[in-house]
């Protein structure tokens, strides 16, 4: 692989990277261990303000969501850029865990984190093939609507 093959991927897809959006202290945005890289979670934050604020099956659309999924997809690539100092050295997309806030009578979860999965996939290609979970939950930290973590393998 050449440096910035990524990068060059997500520009010819047309996108963009908003972040790095790190956590408060203590915590890292990203942890490194052994080939692994997992972040921190990510909300749909573009030039530091949450793009989609509210709960499933109460105001925010299943579009809306998918679309919010994706924008924290790419929240996690910019997390782990700036940990890893390049996209390049991620070999493998192993797991997002994505958490939805939503009614209890919301059943399509794993629809909004297809949001966050397919971005994945483009960019990636057949390594951007992952597990994942998709989890209902009643509130997101700052009234977010949808959040997800993503664990990769590096080089």
């Amino acid at each position: 692989m050449t440096e910035g093959r990524v990068r060059a991927r997500l520009a010819a897809l047309g996108l963009t990277l908003h972040g790095p959006h790190p956590p408060h202290d203590p915590l890292d945005a990203v942890v490194v261990h052994d080939r692994t890289a997992r972040t921190s979670g990510q909300l749909p934050r573009i030039a530091g303000e949450l793009t989609c604020l509210g709960r499933l099956g109460e105001g925010v659309s299943v579009d809306q969501g998918r679309a919010a999924a994706e924008v924290c997809a790419l929240n996690a690539l910019a997390v782990l850029e700036a940990a890893l100092g390049s996209l390049d050295r991620i070999t493998r997309v192993l797991t997002v865990t994505g958490f939805i806030a939503s009614t209890p009578d919301f059943h399509e979860q794993p629809a909004v984190l297809d949001g966050a999965s397919e971005v994945l996939y483009r960019v990636f290609g057949e390594a951007g093939r992952h597990t994942r979970s998709a989890i209902g939950v009643a509130a997101l930290p700052r009234g977010g609507a949808v959040e997800i973590e993503v664990t990769v393998a590096i080089r």
